[in-house]
């Protein structure tokens, strides 16, 4: 038997909302249970603290990127397609996901050890994967190698960290277009000058 999602995407709908306009610190569970229209035993019955309810906005987030980026990874090809493909995802999913990504880059500090240790080693599984992909460029001779790897991986995801605080999702800009626009400024960075002129 299939359960039932609805109670809990609602829950994480309205921790969302109230964890974004309170802080974390400042909401408490009797508020989001109100705002979700719910008992605190339903709360509990599908996420056991305030903690597991922002480990899991972030695991949705990660989540999703990750599954995309290892499809993207197992498709193969050029390796500037790939990491163009990585990146456009990571932009258009952390747009689709803004509220959250905003949430948690802003609270991550305040989880438990536990679950701040499993985003740790997540984020750098994460990391690892797409650093690969700029090593793989390396080795080909396309991206420079005069910088550290987590210095070009840091220069990209700097941006995305930053898009809750100026980028609004019903401006001008569309996600794909700033998708797209972020990648082009990241992969002109990273190019090799020779590699450029060559092509």
């Amino acid at each position: 038997m299939v359960k039932s999602t609805t109670v809990a995407d609602d829950i994480t709908r309205a921790a969302v909302e109230l964890f974004a306009a309170n802080g974390y610190g400042g909401t408490s569970v009797q508020q989001i249970v109100d705002a979700a229209g719910v008992t605190k035993g339903a709360l509990y019955h599908y996420f056991g603290s305030k903690d597991d309810l922002l480990f899991g906005i972030y695991d949705r987030l990660l989540g999703t990127q990750q599954e995309h980026l290892d499809t993207i990874v197992a498709a193969g090809g050029d390796i500037d397609d790939l990491l163009t493909a990585a990146c456009m995802d990571v932009v258009e999913t952390t747009v689709a996901q803004l509220d959250e990504a905003v949430v948690f880059f802003q609270s991550a500090h305040l989880l438990s050890p536990e679950r701040h240790d499993e985003v740790t080693r997540r984020r750098r599984e994460y990391n690892d994967a797409f650093g690969a992909l700029i090593t793989r460029g390396q080795a080909e001779g396309r991206y420079r190698t005069d910088m550290p790897l987590p210095v070009l991986i840091a220069h990209f995801f700097a941006d995305v960290h930053y898009l809750g605080q100026w980028y609004s999702p019903t401006g001008t800009t569309s996600a794909s277009a700033l998708a797209r626009q972020l990648t082009e400024l990241f992969l002109a960075g990273i190019r090799r000058v020779d590699a450029a002129a060559a092509d």
